[in-house]
């Protein structure tokens, strides 16, 4: 077979190899931008569904001036605590059971008890029992029985510099010796 030679004047025709490497070139430069705008709206999308806002609730906590807190025990159901008052001394134990995060209760002693926890005088004035499953705390938060593998925690409390009010840092254990006694 022979091809009819092109007409004089008329431009050459283009070799069908550069024509073929020019749309194969465009055709991937295509395919690469579709595919790098699927991904990025397919990231923007995953990323919706993430808030930017937490919504844990603060581990500093306000909770009264210290004069608003009775001698003896007071229950903050906001924060599942017990704050304890002696005089000018305060110590805060939480309510959360150690086995499985039910609020515990407090139970008056019949008496009164001096303890000494962690190498310093305690009034005892009350014990904790776990309506869930029946773990039992001792008055300074020791698990006495039950499923409870741990003791309750006690958190460190402060006075807040702006208004004098008990401030509780939920993030920061203690140890069983800590108590805050005001000036």
């Amino acid at each position: 077979m022979t091809t009819n030679p092109a007409p004089a004047g008329a431009p050459p025709a283009p070799e069908p190899a550069e024509t073929d490497n020019r749309r194969d070139f465009l055709m991937k430069v295509g395919i690469g931008a579709g595919v790098v705008a699927l991904v990025g709206q397919a990231g923007a999308s995953l990323r919706s569904l993430v808030p930017n806002v937490s919504y844990d609730a603060p581990t500093t906590v306000k909770l009264g001036l210290p004069g608003d807190f009775p001698d003896g025990l007071k229950f903050l159901p906001d924060q599942r605590l017990f704050v304890f008052r002696d005089g000018r001394t305060f110590h805060a134990i939480s309510a959360v059971c150690t086995h499985l995060g039910c609020t515990v209760r407090a139970e008056a002693l019949s008496r009164t008890e001096e303890k000494e926890v962690a190498g310093k005088p305690l009034r005892i004035t009350h014990r904790f029992l776990c309506p869930c499953h029946g773990s039992k705390y001792k008055g300074d938060g020791a698990n006495e029985s039950g499923p409870a593998p741990k003791p309750l925690a006690w958190y460190e409390l402060s006075l807040a510099a702006d208004d004098g009010q008990l401030v509780v840092d939920l993030a920061h254990e203690v140890g069983h010796d800590f108590r805050l006694t005001l000036a």
